[in-house]
């Protein structure tokens, strides 16, 4: 994963361990107060939600462990490798797009960044510049040239 993808991870960690943990544990006390707990509906909503908070902190706790954290701006080269942003021209439409091959869980289309798992990042790994990729879409084969790869 990325820098940022790390930081990204660390900060939600933080996050739930440090703002929802507590308050959950307080909304169930609360709902404790109230008396009866096999009918009592706020106190199994939160304790639903603590169960959830849980899965969600052994997860990242889990990405975490196992992460192997690139740092982007210290790579380099022409071919496309994880980590590159890579401009590409659609070659039926003109239209130009511009993505960054990062981790799984990092990835974002809105924001330019596609998974490293993903059709196009697979059949750009490994190409240059002016080579020309075909993916295939659910609207058929699409061929991509690539213009440019930075390390940004």
């Amino acid at each position: 994963m990325t820098v940022v993808g790390y930081q990204t991870l660390d900060e939600e960690l933080k996050r739930l361990k440090t703002i929802e943990r507590p308050a959950v544990i307080a909304a169930i006390a609360e709902a404790r107060s109230h008396g009866d707990l096999s009918e009592n509906a706020e106190y199994h909503a939160a304790k639903e939600r603590q169960g959830w908070i849980e899965g969600q902190i052994a997860e990242i706790e889990d990405k975490i462990a196992r992460a192997q954290v690139i740092d982007v701006s210290k790579l380099s080269g022409s071919q496309v490798k994880f980590g590159a942003t890579v401009s590409v021209v659609d070659e039926d439409t003109e239209e130009e797009a511009r993505y960054q091959i990062v981790g799984d869980h990092e990835a974002d289309v809105k924001s330019g960044r596609i998974s490293l798992s993903s059709p196009l990042s697979r059949a750009m790994i490994g190409k240059e510049v002016g080579e020309v990729v075909e993916v295939n879409t659910p609207g058929g084969v699409k061929a991509y040239e690539i213009l440019k790869v930075e390390w940004v």
